[in-house]
């Protein structure tokens, strides 16, 4: 059951009640007898589970899987140290 948090408009006297959802909200106040009202409190969420990433909640658009190549590309780096490695190996000499 959730805790409702009420104030007097009157005297500004706070407190909390216990009360179920299909209960009506409490009318006056116990101190001074004054109209109250309900507090909106922000509500504090936690997220379990192994993994809460935006991707995790949104579908892929087609647009993503058709620009996205089958195949990964190779960074440039790698491109050029693999050209480096070819351009210092000595070449093979026929007798």
């Amino acid at each position: 059951m959730p805790t409702y948090t009420y104030r007097c408009d009157t005297c500004g006297h706070g407190f909390e009640a216990v009360q179920r959802f299909a209960d009506e909200p409490l009318k006056e106040c116990p101190e001074c007898g004054a109209p109250i009202r309900r507090v909106i409190q922000p509500v504090g969420v936690v997220f379990k589970g192994s993994g809460w990433y935006i991707t995790d909640s949104r579908p892929k658009s087609s647009s993503d899987s058709a620009e996205s190549p089958s195949k990964p590309e190779t960074s440039e780096k790698a491109i050029k140290s693999d050209t480096a490695k070819a351009d210092k190996t000595p070449a093979k000499v026929a007798d």
